[in-house]
């Protein structure tokens, strides 16, 4: 070509204005032997690596081409610019890239193709009924709200990958648009007051969440906490005060959080109470419904709360309780209907091992009375009616299953209309108007991915408003089954277990591992698990263990993990493994692990615990180093190292911290011997995305099979449609690879 290679080598970045949205495209190019290469990236979509096989040039004009994209690039090179035309499908459009220096998060050339990962998920072969799309595309409709006067029904609906917010008129049935999506997912949605919403959108699954408004009309929209690098997150609404919300962020400290009253239609912020003790700082507010600051809890030594409660006399906050950071002592709600206003439903666990409902006199200090608990598992809930004078309609518990125990006359009427309307499901009140005369309902079961039905209390009836996955067949789906067993130092441990069709008829089937993330206080719970029927569509059956340190089965159960992890976690595992298999159900030769978050830690640490159970490992946005994981958290965490030491590992113990080496992957990775999939978001603030560049580098360097795939508009899992489908995708694709 007789060029100077360094005219075209190097990161080269243009933007591309298509339909009134901006597209970043990201040329790689490199130069070998007078030969060049080339890869493209895509960041808004995910799309990283993409061979460009495709690159002429004379030293004044340079062509590209992505034939897998159906992409021609022709431009000019005047200096650190090539000014172009960019075509693909019929469409020219302009483009000037600009010399940069890529500054993607991780190892960018430890990354599998985007050619590679597509050959992966074609090893998914077979006539299945099913595809990954039909359980992983978003609903068509979803996230359906009543406005508070119940005139309005809002919803998102979706329009190609875009999930936009829309309003409903019920009386007239018409429908304005009224949140448009755009490049940014939309994380969540819902109404201040008849003519106001508010949602919540981060930057590339950063998770420093902005709070937006916008009129139902889509007018007036406004960021309403435009601050950079800060998190903002709602706390309170204001039934009373329509134009208010109370939230929280770490705009001037990011080691904390403090309250604000937040104006929806203006912005105006005004900050409700000092949190200026980044040492000691406050974790929790409680405000009563005229968004008075009534309580706070405070986390002081790293390991140790207390909770102040305001003498509604003298306007000070005095010491209430101290407790361990794992106690728990928290208002639920103010007894609005009592006559003594510092009465409040309490739920606490500081004279129990299970946590209870208490009815509690925080002026005086003492329980009124135990109002709701369950022998066997933590209370999760309990339901007020504002409408009726905060009369309690329900409290709630999960146990095996998610159990709702009437208490009203009109939820007990209630109760009894849905159990004859409705047979083997769960279901969850979802909204309400003001006036309690509309109710949303979800009903669900481990073969309904979920269905909304509006109930009319007036007439009593329930109406259908949406199957939100009309295209899968209950009957086709799998039984999701609970299950109890020992472990093995005598720990009665649940979980469950999805049984392929196959594994009901007497066959072993191959078996996926599903240990669930957090560690602790998180639980696997009953009902439609998309991962579970997915896997069951394609013959596995899905293992979901409630390991030791899980939530709601009280502190000692959770206390029994901490400074376990990787060890008698693993071990409950394990024994939920032997379990099934001891049932008949499973092949032992055809087991796989996989998880998310401490799931993707945990297949790490079984392929290195047991190295012969597992015949593969997906590692989805997992630790593979402890002590790099300590070192990465997020200004906001910080606080909480003492507390994640005594759940983890302290490092600065010479014992605790020759374990964490021994139960952190990367330290015992000649003890892998099986394949890995490892699957990252770039973005990701809680693991970072070194925790998958190094086990990648090392596991690849002994020779192992390891794809890896990374999306760089993607944080602590995946969020949009498009990433999910091209994980999903090539992980059936590798599990088939070694399950078949």
């Amino acid at each position: 070509m007789g060029v100077n290679a360094q005219s075209v080598s190097g990161d080269w970045k243009g933007t591309l204005s298509v339909q009134g949205m901006n597209l970043d495209l990201i040329f790689h190019l490199a130069e070998e032997n007078g030969s060049y290469s080339g890869t493209l990236d895509v960041p808004v979509q995910g799309a990283t690596g993409i061979p460009v096989d495709k690159v002429e040039t004379d030293g004044k004009t340079i062509k590209l081409g992505v034939s897998a994209a159906q992409i021609i690039y022709n431009g000019a090179l005047q200096g650190d610019s090539i000014v172009g035309n960019y075509e693909q499908a019929g469409m020219s459009l302009p483009l000037t890239l600009k010399r940069f220096e890529s500054k993607l998060p991780g190892i960018t050339s430890l990354v599998s193709s985007e050619e590679e990962l597509q050959a992966l998920k074609l090893s998914d072969k077979g006539d299945y009924k099913y595809r990954v799309e039909d359980y992983f595309a978003k609903p068509k409709a979803s996230s359906f709200q009543l406005s508070p006067n119940g005139k309005y029904l809002s919803y998102m609906e979706k329009d190609g990958l875009k999930n936009h917010v829309y309003i409903k008129e019920i009386a007239t049935g018409k429908v304005t648009r009224a949140i448009e999506e755009k490049e940014e997912p939309i994380k969540g949605y819902g109404w201040v007051n008849d003519s106001r919403l508010i949602f919540v959108m981060d930057k590339g699954g950063n998770e420093n969440y902005h709070i937006y408004a916008a009129n139902t009309d889509g007018s007036n929209l406004m960021d309403l906490t435009p601050f950079e690098g800060v998190r903002a997150m709602m706390l309170n609404e204001l039934k009373d005060q329509k134009d208010y919300i109370i939230i929280s962020m770490n705009k001037d400290n990011k080691q904390v959080f403090e309250p604000y009253k937040l104006n929806v239609n203006t912005g105006a912020l005004e900050k409700l109470f000092e949190n200026n003790d980044p040492a000691n700082p406050i974790q929790g507010y409680d405000f009563d419904k005229d968004g008075t600051l009534r309580g706070y809890t405070k986390m002081v030594n790293g390991v140790e709360m207390e909770y102040y409660y305001k003498d509604l006399q003298s306007g000070k906050f005095t010491l209430l309780k101290k407790m361990k950071w794992d106690d728990t002592f928290g208002i639920m709600s103010f007894n609005y209907a009592s006559n003594h206003p510092d009465d409040a439903y309490v739920m606490t666990n500081l004279d129990s091992d299970k946590t209870e409902i208490v009815l509690y006199d925080l002026k005086q200090n003492e329980v009124i009375k135990k109002v709701f608990s369950n022998p066997h598992f933590d209370v999760s809930g309990m339901r007020l009616s504002r409408k009726r004078n905060y009369e309690i309609d329900y409290f709630a518990y999960e146990g095996e299953k998610y159990v709702i125990l009437p208490q009203s006359t009109f939820f007990k009427d209630f109760s009894r209309k849905m159990a004859n309307e409705f047979k083997d499901v769960e279901y969850y009140v979802t909204d309400f108007d003001d006036d309690e005369t509309k109710f949303l309902i979800v009903v669900q079961s481990d073969r309904v991915y979920g269905k909304y039905y509006e109930y009319d209390v007036r007439a009593g009836e329930f109406s259908l408003l949406y199957d939100l996955m009309p295209q899968l067949d209950p009957d086709d789906m799998a039984e999701m089954k609970p299950i109890t067993f020992k472990s093995r130092d005598g720990l009665t441990l649940h979980g469950y277990i999805t049984l392929p069709k196959a594994a009901l008829e007497g066959e072993k089937v191959p078996l996926v591992v599903n240990p669930h993330g957090g560690p602790q206080g998180v639980r696997d719970s009953w009902g439609f698990n998309p991962e579970a029927q997915l896997f069951a569509s394609r013959g596995y059956a899905t293992l979901q263990v409630n390991f030791r340190i899980s939530g709601g089965y009280g502190k000692e159960f959770l206390r029994n993990g901490f400074k376990q992890i990787g060890r008698k976690v693993m071990d409950d595992v394990e024994d939920g493994v032997k379990h099934v298999i001891g049932q008949g159900w499973v092949d032992p030769a055809k087991v796989a692990i996989y998880g998310g978050s401490h799931g993707g830690y945990a297949t790490l640490m079984g392929l290195v615990k047991t190295p012969g159970l597992y015949t593969c490992g997906v590692d989805y946005v997992g630790i593979s180093n402890i002590e790099t994981f300590f070192a990465s958290f997020p200004e906001y965490w910080k606080p909480l190292t003492e507390m994640a030491k005594e759940i983890w590992y302290d490092l600065g113990n010479p014992e605790e911290a020759k374990i964490a080496r021994e139960v952190s992957p990367i330290y015992q990775t000649d003890k892998i011997i099986r394949p890995v999939f490892v699957v990252q978001g770039a973005n990701d603030p809680r693991v970072n995305i070194n925790e998958s560049d190094q086990i990648v580098t090392a596991l690849r360097a002994k020779g192992l099979y390891v794809p890896y795939m990374v999306k760089y508009n993607e944080g602590h899992g995946f969020y949009r449609e498009e990433n999910r489908m091209d994980f999903y995708g090539a992980m059936m694709g590798f599990l088939a690879k070694y399950l078949k």
